[in-house]
């Protein structure tokens, strides 16, 4: 009996605040040389580690960010390369932006953008944590040539109060 209410207890804990949660949604697709691969992970590990960006993340109401980082390719090579991590001051942001420099590349396949927005809603869906605002920052170098069509995509994601951002790395 013990046992089993400590279990509803913990099921009925809410989940830890954050002020944004984040979905970084990488293109390893095979237009993406060695280069672009790089300057997207070096991009990322140097964005996280700014003052600046330590100092938005802090300013929140709650001081935290949780970021998850995922590569996607074409409609079927999708990867959830770092789970949900919160993020919260210089080490914790250091931490994974290293994460991010070390870890090999997923696979290159197709560009399947739509697949790519899917999964990070995915993510979205089965976080840890809650916050207010739910953010895909999206990077590439190509057009939807894989899987469905990205307009249709596109717009349930944001139906659904996501924010997406997209870079184009050329």
């Amino acid at each position: 009996l013990f046992a089993c209410l400590f279990a509803l207890s913990g099921a009925a804990r809410a989940a830890e605040q954050v002020d944004l949660l984040l979905v970084l949604a990488s293109d390893v697709s095979r237009s993406v040389d060695t280069r672009k691969f790089e300057l997207q992970r070096q991009g990322y590990a140097a964005a996280l580690s700014n003052p600046r960006v330590i100092d938005a993340i802090r300013s929140g109401p709650h001081g935290k960010i949780a970021i998850c980082f995922v590569e996607w390719s074409g409609a079927t090579s999708l990867k959830l390369v770092i789970d949900w991590t919160v993020v919260s001051d210089a080490a914790s942001a250091r931490k994974i932006g290293d994460q991010m420099l070390e870890l090999p590349r997923s696979f290159a396949d197709r560009t399947s953008i739509s697949a790519g927005l899917e999964f990070s809603m995915v993510q979205l869906e089965r976080a840890p944590f809650e916050a207010t605002r739910r953010t895909i920052d999206v990077s590439g170098d190509g057009t939807n040539n894989s899987g469905r069509d990205i307009n249709s995509a596109r717009d349930e994601v944001l139906a659904k109060g996501v924010t997406i951002n997209g870079l184009v790395i050329l």
